[in-house]
């Protein structure tokens, strides 16, 4: 079914995706302005080590695997203390590393969670005006630049042995949000302005939201990404069995591909990596990954399915895609891969040092980043060929969070500081 797609369809998903109203150069939501790992500039820093090219770096309360995100000279990550009951939104000067303001949510209940996932997961989305959070069960909540609460949202509760990870987007005037895992999972619209429920559309599921009806793990923590297609936008996002598209507009199931399911589970940890006309998933668990054209109503799982392969190294963050190829960093084994999109051929998977990857890579000024649990960084070429290492830059602390790119620099969240990277002779 490959040669249904055109080599035009390799162009890259277009800027057009995100439409906000955030800055030139921000880095204001998940993976980026455009929500596919692709960050905008020409120069970021390649090297880098603990004591090297550090702008600033300041301490975090505890462990988090939320990403920062970077809007209006001001850099936002989400942290949570005390097990949980603690859930704050911090906001930093971007170029000093000053706490300008912490917005904190008491919840007085300790829900379980997986030991690698501690809680102040969700990355926070921003327009460059209003900033909006998801502290799960303990709701969402919208502030302006100066912390000004301006609405929240109590969504439900959403607990699961693995505890929670989604992260909102922004589309023009509303919030996309996945809210999941648990007994129930469904995606929403939230009016920007007001707080107001737009629409909520339910995912079905058997079993009790952490195990399925076959007693195997299930669960989503995918963030929502948006596409066009076939002149109008979707909302494209991986439930724990299928991957659905959405209408904006009214929250209705337009398309489904079914084929997360995998033998050890039902688990979707990543965002779909989408080009102009197909898409490509890659379930967790070392679960299927599967490419698929974009568009159609129904169930389209036989028209639309380009190729599917059962069993794929662990995937957590999201990979990135280059022209045909897409570049991703796997959580188990340890290793860099290069697969071809509309195929899912390998082309190549190499093992690097210093552990598993639970961040997304990224592309910038013509590099991969990707960010290891060991905090390392292995800067890499879009090469389909080989492996070719550019650097591997140590920070000697734990991360299980994506960088932000933004004007030249890099912003990296470990289990202990926030870092802002650059390279102090440009300045």
């Amino acid at each position: 079914m490959t040669d249904r797609i055109s080599l035009r369809a390799f162009a890259l998903f277009g800027a057009m995706a995100f439409a906000t109203h955030a800055g030139a150069g921000d880095w204001p939501q998940f993976r980026g302005p455009h929500g596919n790992g692709h960050a905008d500039g020409e120069v970021f820093p390649a090297e880098w080590g603990s004591d090297d090219s550090i702008k600033w770096k300041t301490p975090l309360p505890e462990p988090g695997n939320g990403s920062p995100i970077v809007s209006a000279g001001r850099v936002f990550v989400t942290c949570t203390e005390n097990q949980g009951r603690t859930r704050s939104l911090f906001c930093f000067d971007r170029g000093t590393g000053r706490q300008l303001w912490v917005r904190t949510v008491e919840f007085d209940k300790v829900e379980k969670t997986h030991k690698t996932n501690p809680h102040g997961s969700s990355t926070p989305a921003t327009n460059g005006q209003r900033i909006v959070v998801w502290h799960g069960s303990a709701g969402l909540y919208c502030y302006d630049l100066s912390g000004q609460e301006l609405w929240s949202r109590d969504l439900g509760a959403f607990q699961h042995i693995w505890g929670y990870g989604t992260s909102p987007i922004l589309l023009e005037d509303r919030v996309i949000m996945h809210c999941g895992p648990g007994p129930r999972v469904f995606l929403a619209a939230v009016d920007l302005q007001t707080g107001r429920t737009l629409w909520e559309t339910d995912e079905p599921q058997k079993g009790d939201g952490s195990y399925n009806e076959n007693k195997k793990y299930m669960g989503s923590w995918a963030t929502p990404v948006v596409a066009h297609v076939g002149g109008k936008r979707q909302i494209i996002c991986a439930m724990a069995t299928r991957v659905n598209a959405y209408d904006p507009e009214t929250g209705e199931i337009v398309w489904t591909d079914d084929g997360v399911r995998g033998p050890r589970g039902d688990l979707a940890y990543s965002c779909p990596i989408l080009g102009n006309d197909f898409g490509v998933y890659f379930a967790g668990f070392t679960g299927p990954a599967f490419g698929f054209r974009l568009g159609g109503s129904g169930n389209v799982t036989d028209t639309h399915r380009l190729w599917r392969i059962e069993r794929n190294p662990q995937n957590i963050g999201t990979g990135v895609l280059i022209g045909p190829h897409v570049y991703k960093a796997n959580a188990g084994p340890g290793t860099l891969q290069c697969v071809v999109a509309v195929t899912g051929e390998e082309t190549w998977q190499e093992r690097v040092p210093d552990g598993n990857h639970w961040g997304s890579v990224i592309y910038a000024a013509g590099r991969l980043y990707a960010t290891n649990q060991k905090g390392a960084t292995h800067v890499f070429l879009p090469n389909p060929e080989r492996l070719e290492i550019v650097a591997t830059n140590e920070l000697g602390e734990s991360s299980n969070s994506t960088p932000a790119f933004s004007e030249g620099e890099i912003f990296i969240r470990t289990f202990e500081h926030l870092y802002c990277i650059a390279d102090q002779s440009r300045e």
